[in-house]
């Protein structure tokens, strides 16, 4: 059981998260984006949801606001104090309410236990700026009227103890009180929690409107044209401009026999753009069969293709037929075909040309029906003229050709192929996580993708295991090497190379101070192991507070003496 310190933590930890990005029109808490909005706007909000939708809705809508607000704030409860004790890293809740503006928190009591599931706090509240908008508008209520103020306690307090916590407002300042005053305890210790816990469930309105939703898109479906069917697969992976004109190409194609060569850097998507130009074409009931050329030894690739025959070679002991006989009536895709021998190149044009093979072996001709998808990430022109491919099978797979664009020429496809491998990797390790930070989102935006969305995939996957339940995935699960000057992004740790504009806003003492040090010649690899020397000893090797005192994350800190120490 924990009691509440008479004195609320130094706020300063809290404060030093706080950063404005002027030149990019960017607040952030952290690593989410915040917004720096005028209460008087707040309160026309609250009277036109309260015209609109009623006062129970209103308040159920406000309340859950503040609820998931609280949620957020409070993963840097422990985020930004891990070395304090349970209640003073508490106290990042009703500090952040008073530094966010939105009313100044008095501690009166607190008492829980997280480990045995107990709690019980009371707070007073000054200067609510829900009260202030509430009168200005309505003059005094009859009943307690911090509906997102009490939304942000109940929320921040139930991430916190991993519990449902309930605040309720049990004297308010907007009823005629001299002040407003709050308690929370876990749900099932009011004697009617629920009363309280329907606010902060999904509207019914919200519920009808999405059930009528369901009912239209059902209507939709039913008289769905077979071009938006063909569509499906593709929207729900990509709605760019780039992405939607492969859909297109993908669609002719699909009506057609043509043989189709996609081209692209590793990783764009190749085999799923096959599979998509297979199942909506009239082939889709039949087999797709996927070969990667550069995964079949050379002397080998022929009878992979083709079959063999019992017999043509040691080894053979009995006959087989290929990936081209799996494939008939339906689509083959040959993955790295610029991977094929001489000979599989004649047999490939052959296929092309004349719809017939010969089993390694045999000298009996085999008629075959299928749609050929190759893809390669090199230029074949270019291979052509260095004599390893075939020019009259370049031309003959070039009739159809398909450009899949690197996913850094379709930025805003990134926030879809997030959630989408979102859900599928919270499904597989069986985690709920919150999304991703807002910092995160940006650098994954400003990513080059390399590795494209294979990279974007792997990347996503490491996120979810990395992070907690119910935490949003922060900018060091995906990028672990972000503090180091090399990395892509060319941040360090997610803040920046300090700006022109930003070196301008710092303390005259410390650009004095620079400017010292820059006229002594100093060595700074030297002064950087000082300063991390020094932060050690006065946190008596605590890397977090160390880390702290230095405005670095404690990843960047603990590589940093990780590579003091090995050199």
């Amino acid at each position: 059981m924990t009691e509440l310190h008479p004195t609320l933590p130094d706020p300063q930890d809290l404060l030093q998260q706080i950063r404005f990005e002027n030149d990019e029109g960017k607040i952030w808490l952290d690593e989410q984006r915040m917004l720096l909005i005028h209460s008087s706007v707040m309160g026309l909000l609250r009277q036109e949801l309260i015209q609109t939708m009623g006062v129970e809705r209103a308040k159920g809508f406000l309340m859950r606001f503040g609820y998931h607000s609280g949620w957020r704030d409070a993963e840097l409860a422990k985020k930004v104090r891990p070395e304090m004790t349970p209640e003073e890293a508490f106290m990042v809740g009703p500090q952040l309410h008073a530094i966010k503006g939105m009313v100044k928190v008095t501690p009166v009591s607190l008492n829980f236990d997280i480990e045995r599931g107990y709690f019980a706090a009371a707070f007073d509240w000054f200067n609510s700026h829900e009260v202030e908008a509430h009168l200005a508008n309505y003059g005094k209520s009859d009943v307690p009227i911090c509906w997102t103020l009490i939304g942000y306690a109940s929320g921040f307090s139930t991430f916190y103890m991993n519990r449902q916590i309930i605040f309720r407002e049990t004297q308010c300042a907007g009823t005629g009180a001299d002040h407003c005053h709050i308690e929370g305890r876990l749900a099932e210790d009011w004697d009617d929690a629920d009363e309280t816990e329907k606010y902060l469930l999904p509207d019914p309105m919200i519920e009808q409107l999405l059930a009528l939703q369901n009912e239209v898109s059902s209507l939709k479906d039913q008289f769905r044209s077979a071009e938006v069917e063909e569509d499906l697969l593709f929207n729900s992976v990509g709605h760019s401009t780039a992405f939607r004109n492969v859909c297109h190409l993908i669609r002719k194609a699909s009506k057609s026999k043509v043989s189709v060569l996609l081209q692209g850097e590793t990783g764009v998507g190749k085999e799923i753009v096959a599979r998509g130009l297979h199942s909506s074409s009239d082939r889709a009931d039949k087999p797709f069969v996927a070969v990667n050329c550069a995964c079949i030894p050379p002397d080998l690739i022929e009878a992979e293709l083709f079959g063999v025959e019992k017999g043509a070679y040691t080894g053979a002991t009995q006959s087989r037929e290929g990936k081209f006989e799996r494939a008939h009536k339906g689509t083959i895709f040959l993955d790295e075909v610029i991977e094929l021998t001489p000979r599989a190149q004649a047999s490939l044009l052959r296929v092309l040309q004349e719809s017939e093979f010969e089993r390694v072996g045999d000298n009996r001709t085999r008629r075959i029906d299928v749609r050929l998808v190759a893809a390669t990430n090199e230029n074949l022109e270019n291979a052509v003229q260095q004599g390893r491919f075939r020019a009259d099978l370049f031309y003959r797979l070039n009739v159809y050709p398909i450009h899949i664009p690197p996913l850094r020429e379709r930025i805003e496809d990134i926030p879809l192929l997030t959630e989408h491998f979102l859900k599928k990797y919270c499904a597989l390790y069986n985690k709920k996580v919150a999304g991703v930070s807002d910092k995160a989102m940006q650098a994954l935006t400003q990513y080059k993708w390399p590795g494209n969305i294979r990279e974007l995939e792997n990347m996503i996957e490491r996120g979810v295991i990395l992070t907690e339940n119910h935490n949003t995935i922060g900018l060091a699960s995906f990028f672990p090497s972000l503090s180091e000057p090399s990395h892509p992004l060319n941040i360090i740790n997610g803040r920046g190379y300090l700006s022109e504009e930003t070196r301008e806003q710092q303390p005259a003492d410390n650009r004095e101070a620079v400017s010292r040090l820059l006229a002594d010649n100093f060595n700074l690899e030297q002064l950087e192991q000082q300063l991390i020397e020094a932060a050690m000893t006065q946190a008596n090797g605590n890397v977090s507070k160390a880390a702290r005192k230095l405005g670095l994350t404690r990843p960047a800190l603990a590589y940093r003496l990780k590579k003091r120490d090995d050199s």
